[in-house]
């Protein structure tokens, strides 16, 4: 499915759309560039799944969690300094997993040989300041989300 935002709201409210559907153990395999819309696409997800919007990049710390009593938790992953699979129990991915958490992974394609079967890939492509190009592929859950 292919569908363009015209502004960070919009980029937002597809997340919402999209957290509204998540469940613990799926994972969203993020694409794109730097300032593509990576983390404002996951500050949508959180929201929809019930969790407060205070998300920022996990580019230094690795990894973000979002927790609130009573919701599938968020793990907000940055691969970026990833170099490979093999690195993914030090950064507690597996863990993430195993407690039933949704993982968001930006710079996914440094570990495209441990994304579980399932993953749904979310390409984002910035178009100019505002505009994103978004394509969602690998769930048939998420084929209307933009209608």
């Amino acid at each position: 499915m292919k569908i363009t935002t015209h502004s960070p709201e919009e980029t937002i409210e597809l997340g919402k759309k999209i957290g509204a559907k998540l469940r613990g153990g799926d994972v969203i395999a993020f694409r794109g560039d730097l300032g593509a819309g990576k983390t404002t696409m996951t500050r949508g997800i959180a929201v929809g799944m019930g969790l407060p919007d205070e998300v920022t990049s996990p580019t230094f710390a690795l990894l973000n969690e979002y927790r609130e009593e009573g919701k599938t938790p968020l793990c907000h992953y940055d691969m970026y300094r990833i170099g490979s699979s093999e690195e993914l129990d030090a950064v507690g991915f597996y863990d993430c997993l195993e407690q039933g958490c949704a993982l968001a992974v930006e710079w996914s394609e440094n570990i495209d040989d441990a994304l579980p079967e399932g993953t749904v890939y979310i390409g984002l492509s910035r178009i100019d300041d505002n505009t994103r190009e978004i394509i969602i592929t690998g769930d048939e859950r998420f084929e209307d989300i933009g209608n």
